[in-house]
């Protein structure tokens, strides 16, 4: 729950920073489809490592970006090896034919596996390291012990040259999409998100869309994500002070320790937001009237030149692509 960056605001005067919102949102909207519409890994590997590039230069902490990560990484994994598993090649590219076994003594030491796993886990302080270990120990046991006699059974998995490709391109995927938007996030504050989504959206005035209330609906979402995660841990470690242990339990107990998660987290939820309308209220806040803004927004040379290189990226691969 504190790995999740989306709408966490990081202070900083990098040349990010002084970029213009509007600018910032389109161009993060260019960078999705630039990720979506790449069409290899080499590609994709070679657009995140210029993302890094960029990153760096931004002088925003490296932790942060990786902390957002953690929470898809069983996610990338679980679709890594499904790539694996189901994709299909030729002869040609066939690079390993990997023979699990089952059998009374690989079981054994499998569920002994586990057993060890469920009552050390709460000791360990990398639990997502921990866990991918327990794993791969599984199938080490299941491809290298094959000496029982009265039961053994065996399946095959045939790793094809595809298969690791579009397992990687998918995963590397992930990782652009999220760390480009949680880009915007860390550099822009929520009411230069507002003002920057209304002045995007203003055409949309034309059709008699309320651009503002969605605007501000949006902003008001990203600036209460990690209010209310604050909340929640505060929740969680107010019940773990009172005997509630999170990690453990069967079932039954993890549904009661969500609902006893759940109603509080409602209640604070509403009372945040009676709370926000009778300030907007106070402050004279109608969604009828026409918005000013104290700082006016404005162009400058970084925010053309990254337009124009991130529509020139995108123009050269949809080319490429026909071509």
């Amino acid at each position: 729950m504190d790995n999740i960056t989306i709408g966490q605001y990081i202070p900083g005067s990098s040349w990010i920073y002084r970029m213009d919102p509007r600018m910032k949102i389109i161009l993060t909207v260019i960078l999705m489809v630039i990720t979506f519409i790449l069409p290899s890994l080499i590609s994709v590997s070679i657009a995140l490592a210029i993302f890094i590039l960029v990153f760096i230069t931004t002088r925003i902490p490296l932790m942060k970006m990786l902390a957002g990560l953690k929470p898809v990484v069983y996610l990338m994994i679980f679709t890594f090896i499904l790539q694996i598993c189901y994709t299909k090649g030729n002869e040609d590219t066939l690079l390993k034919i990997l023979e699990f076994h089952f059998s009374f003594i690989t079981l054994a030491i499998m569920l002994g596996i586990l057993i060890f796993y469920f009552l050390t886990k709460k000791y360990v302080p990398l639990k997502m390291i921990y866990f991918l270990v327990v794993i791969s120990s599984l199938f080490v046991v299941q491809y290298f012990i094959d000496n029982d006699l009265l039961f053994n059974l065996s399946y095959r998995l045939k790793v094809y040259e595809e298969g690791v490709i579009k397992g990687g391109f998918v995963a590397i995927r992930v990782i652009l999409m999220i760390s480009i938007t949680s880009l915007l996030t860390f550099t822009t504050s929520t009411m230069e998100i507002n003002n920057g989504i209304s002045s995007v959206l203003s055409p949309l005035k034309l059709l008699h869309i309320p651009v503002s209330i969605f605007s501000m609906m949006l902003s008001l979402t990203l600036r209460f994500i990690p209010t209310l995660l604050t909340e929640t841990r505060k929740i969680m470690d107010a019940q773990s002070s009172r005997g509630v242990d999170f990690s453990e339990g069967g079932l039954k107990s993890k549904v009661t320790q969500v609902v006893s998660l759940l109603v509080p987290m409602f209640v604070i939820s509403f009372r945040r937001a009676e709370e926000l309308s009778n300030a907007m209220v106070a402050r004279g806040y109608d969604l009828d009237s026409k918005r000013t803004r104290y700082d006016k927004l404005k162009l400058h040379f970084m925010d053309y030149l990254g337009l124009f290189l991130c529509l020139g990226a995108m123009v050269g691969i949809i080319v490429w692509r026909v071509i």
